[in-house]
């Protein structure tokens, strides 16, 4: 009689069989499993006793737990009902249960409250989005200690003229100092992710700088949109100058000018960048002072990208 074949199972699958757990691979579940590296993490954010920690994504408590013991209170944002249970039976009949708080749904549709400091493994598909809702938080926090993808992170991070250097480099940094602290591999994980990992922090610039925040992602999503071609070339495209030419004459309307007659919303542009000797710019080489400079010419002649 044949012998019945084996079903091969991993040590990750046998531990997480083990607490009972399937990670959702839909909400980037991916458990930092490394004390060690949940202690630099802690240790790099200087939590004060005083201090209100926000931590998303929470797992099965085992940040949370290193989180409570420093900080006044704990504030958990947490997607998935069945990690809630379990981050609830962790600190049950404990002296840290008083200090946490636990928010019940998805981190990018729930209002934040107060917090000074945020220390987090983040689900990688909401990276982007969640580095924006936090920098333009208020009150402002003091400062936060992310986990992401490690590409992710050195995009963060990138300077002009650097490969990797993008949109998200220049909105981060016009918003934040930020650094990179800390590399983790991925069999830091339970179970592993695919690609390594890295630290970030983020400090909020406070006060925040002197412009509308969605005039210049406005207008770097027009420079990145082609981030190798002149400003020049980036601003002929026919849907950007319907568009500015769309918000001119808004801007007209509600500041009770006229609309020039023979107005040519190309030729306006060509000449603020002349002036401004922006034409032959690059995205890729521009810094924060640059993109500033540009916003600030365009908004003194009246056209907006917001």
């Amino acid at each position: 009689m044949p012998k019945e074949k084996k079903t091969k199972t991993s040590r990750v699958h046998t531990a997480i069989a083990k607490q009972g757990i399937l990670f959702n691979k839909d909400f980037g579940q991916h458990i930092l499993k490394n004390p060690m590296v949940i202690k630099s993490m802690v240790e790099k954010a200087a939590i004060r006793p005083t201090d209100t920690v926000l931590e998303i994504g929470p797992g099965t408590g085992n940040m949370t737990v290193a989180l409570l013991a420093a900080a006044k209170n704990v504030i958990a944002c947490e997607i998935d009902t069945r990690l809630v249970a379990e981050l609830q039976k962790r600190v049950q009949g404990t002296h840290l249960n008083q200090k946490l708080q636990i928010l019940v749904g998805d981190v990018l549709k729930t209002e934040l409250p107060f917090f000074n400091l945020c220390v987090a493994n983040i689900p990688y598909q909401i990276s982007s989005p969640l580095v924006f809702k936090l920098l333009l938080h208020r009150p402002f926090f003091r400062c936060a200690i992310l986990m992401f993808q490690k590409e992710f992170a050195q995009r963060l991070v990138a300077e002009k003229g650097d490969k990797m250097y993008c949109r998200l480099s220049v909105n981060t940094q016009l918003l934040a100092r930020v650094n990179i602290v800390l590399n983790v591999g991925r069999n830091n994980f339970r179970p592993p992710p695919k690609v390594d990992s890295s630290v970030v922090r983020l400090e909020p610039r406070n006060p925040p700088p002197p412009i509308h925040y969605q005039e210049w992602d406005g207008l770097t999503r027009i420079a990145f949109t082609r981030k190798n071609k002149t400003l020049a070339s980036c601003f002929r495209q026919s849907p950007v100058l319907v568009t500015l030419e769309k918000n001119y004459r808004l801007y007209c309307s509600l500041n009770n000018q006229e609309f020039p007659e023979n107005f040519d919303i190309k030729t306006k542009i060509e000449n603020i960048l002349s002036e401004i000797d922006a034409e032959k710019y690059r995205a890729r080489t521009m810094d924060v002072d640059d993109f500033m400079r540009i916003l600030l010419a365009f908004n003194k002649e009246g056209i907006h990208f917001a």
